[in-house]
């Protein structure tokens, strides 16, 4: 059992930067893949950005592309977002889920463990 925790979201202004924090609970943590998803009011959860086991191999969706930035640090047992450039449509719950298999990274179903999300809201 993986226990999943986000934290860093808020209130930021168009043009501002944010991280977002996913920590992880047991000894595992470095025998999964990570990945953050979002979901808007209204829309399904959808795929931001996977980061590989070892963090060797990142992906990240054309949305946030250029924008976002995925890592990890296995010892400290967290992966982050980094938010740049954020836009008004950026404001989404994000969650960060933990895929035992790592084989399709942007396929929300593949994610064994999620975290509770959290809220990061984007003004104009």
């Amino acid at each position: 059992q993986v226990q999943l925790v986000e934290s860093g979201g808020g209130l930021v202004q168009a043009g501002g930067s944010l991280r977002l924090s996913c920590t992880a609970s047991g000894r595992t943590f470095g025998s999964y893949a990570m990945g953050w998803f979002r979901q808007a009011p209204g829309k399904e959860r959808e795929f931001i950005a996977a980061i590989s086991r070892s963090g060797s191999s990142t992906y990240a969706s054309d949305s946030v592309k250029g924008r976002f930035t995925i890592s990890r640090d296995n010892p400290k047992n967290t992966v982050y977002l980094q938010m740049n450039i954020l836009k008004p449509e950026d404001t989404a719950v994000y969650y960060c889920g933990a895929d035992r298999l790592g084989q399709w990274p942007a396929v929300r179903s593949e994610y064994d463990y999620w975290g509770q999300g959290t809220q990061v809201t984007v003004s104009s």
